[in-house]
């Protein structure tokens, strides 16, 4: 109880500083922890569109036959990503008794949701299988027409210059790593930085730094509400999170309320 009067008091500070209204939710690995939903699944691309997140990031790999899936760690259920087959991949069911989706599947449903796309493609095991990657989820987005919804990450600095060189001028590309500096993003022509609160919090300087280059600011993954106002209170733009109700309760000054 005393630790929510002190987050409420909190988020009452930063509404007053404005902070607020500018930072957007997004869902990490969709909104997966509500019934019938699973991570990266697409009910959970589906449900953070329902709850009206700005956005629902999600996870690809390439597998060994060079088709594109959507999961988070490099092995599932025995099978690596990287070395399995495409059917074999997609035959292995979720949590919530989905089948791993394919992009496009993820694509397809996407058709009937507004939230936009943060896709993070996973670090692959060499650059050109990157850059391979890169290319053949460009030309997905192309096919779809989502070329304005789309907002790529990547631990891999490789894999994020392959999307600025290979999308569309202009379209949004955030680094992960933590490493590098905004002034150094900027010239490698990635347009934003998605940090760990714990790189953000040494380097706080980073964030009012970045906007002045015109640059975008995330944090991943926020689940604690302190965390969550603190970064609001700094001005961060987005922040990824597993508890996006929560998120969306502060930003909209009903935490706490019943």
């Amino acid at each position: 109880m005393v630790m929510k009067k002190l987050v409420l008091s909190m988020v009452m500070a930063a509404v007053a500083l404005g902070g607020i209204a500018a930072t957007k939710v997004v869902a990490h690995r969709g909104y997966w922890k509500t019934g019938g939903s699973a991570q990266n699944s697409i009910a959970a691309l589906v449900k953070a569109d329902s709850i009206g997140c700005y956005g629902s990031e999600f996870d690809v790999w390439m597998s060994a036959d060079g088709a594109i899936v959507v999961n988070h760690d490099p092995s599932f259920k025995g099978k690596r990503m990287e070395q399995t087959s495409f059917d074999e991949l997609t035959a292995l069911t979720l949590a919530n008794g989905e089948n791993l989706p394919s992009l496009e599947q993820y694509f397809d449903a996407a058709r009937k949701c507004g939230t936009r796309l943060i896709l993070e493609l996973k670090v692959h095991s060499t650059p050109e299988r990157e850059a391979e990657a890169v290319g053949k989820i460009v030309d997905m987005v192309k096919k779809y027409g989502y070329e304005d919804r789309m907002e790529y990450i990547s631990f891999s600095l490789n894999a994020c210059k392959e999307f600025v060189k290979q999308a569309p001028e202009g379209t949004p590309v955030l680094y992960l790593n933590g490493e590098l500096s905004p002034a150094e993003l900027k010239e490698l022509g990635i347009s934003g930085l998605d940090y760990h609160l714990s790189v953000l919090k040494k380097h706080p300087d980073w964030i009012e730094e970045a906007h002045k280059l015109g640059m975008v600011v995330n944090s991943w993954t926020i689940d604690n509400a302190a965390d969550m106002v603190w970064l609001i209170e700094h001005g961060v733009d987005l922040i990824t999170t597993n508890e996006p109700v929560v998120l969306q309760k502060l930003l909209s000054g009903t935490y706490g309320e019943k």
